[in-house]
């Protein structure tokens, strides 16, 4: 488990970025797979998250997942709120409530979590590039001060996900990003013939962008074998037929 050194210095959140370390999954899923959406053993799975809570509080609610959609979409849970049994299709989730560990799933993609010590609010994101695109960091950030948060209390911490040198793109997905904004242009560069995208970087501008100044950056590359991460590009290269999925979550303790 990874953790970031900003968010430790809050008692009041437990927090963690798990790598495949430490579960019960097989094969290519070896072995804390947490992603339903994968095709391993819906009990490995169970177990997997159950290993995890355990990590995070284990007095604590059921972890709350979404079923993630590469959306700019998101909910925010009070008390009032009514579990589904259905999962809600949505990219990111926000709550002020106490042991409820909130959590995302990536496989390259960028986990954010978010809070805030003063309001003792906090916010899971799931940051592929599609929905960074589509402003949910935005999005998130405006409702979370909406409901009383200030920027400049907001820690975020960027999780382990692909980076620049692992992450390459063809020219229709860099000309999109251009026609965004023409300074996006800082987030690619060219090697050998081929377009790479900086998903870490451009994420870390949302936030900037969006007057987030506190932030933790792992700089954590979910490609590089060693890493011991999921990797949706890896499995690609090894011609693997699915991939796990990695957890980060965040829980007000």
């Amino acid at each position: 488990m990874i953790t970031s050194k900003k968010l430790l210095k809050h008692k009041k959140v437990s927090h963690g970025f798990f790598n495949k370390n430490g579960g019960v999954s097989n094969g290519i899923y070896k072995s804390l797979n947490c992603g339903f959406g994968s095709k391993d053993k819906k009990n490995k799975i169970i177990e997997n998250l159950k290993i995890v809570k355990k990590k995070i509080g284990n007095t604590s609610k059921n972890i709350f997942l979404l079923h993630q959609v590469h959306s700019n979409k998101f909910i925010f849970i009070n008390k009032n709120f009514k579990l589904k049994k259905k999962k809600i299709k949505a990219d990111a989730v926000i709550t002020d409530q106490q042991k409820l560990p909130i959590a995302v799933l990536t496989a390259d993609c960028v986990p954010i979590l978010l809070y805030d010590n003063k309001k003792n609010m906090i916010g899971a994101i799931h940051a592929g590039w599609k929905g960074a695109f589509k402003g949910i960091i935005k999005n998130v950030i405006n409702f979370m001060v909406k409901k009383g948060c200030k920027k400049k209390n907001i820690i975020a911490a960027i999780g382990p996900c692909i980076s620049l040198n692992n992450y390459n793109v063809k020219a229709n997905f860099k000309k999109e990003f251009l026609k965004k904004d023409r300074k996006n242009r800082n987030f690619f560069s060219n090697k050998k013939n081929m377009i790479y995208f900086d998903l870490p970087n451009y994420v870390k501008t949302q936030l900037k962008l969006n007057k987030i100044t506190n932030i933790d950056m792992k700089n954590i590359d979910t490609f590089t074998k060693k890493n011991n991460f999921f990797s949706a590009r890896q499995a690609l290269r090894s011609k693997h037929d699915d991939y796990g999925r990695n957890i980060s979550i965040i829980m007000i303790n």
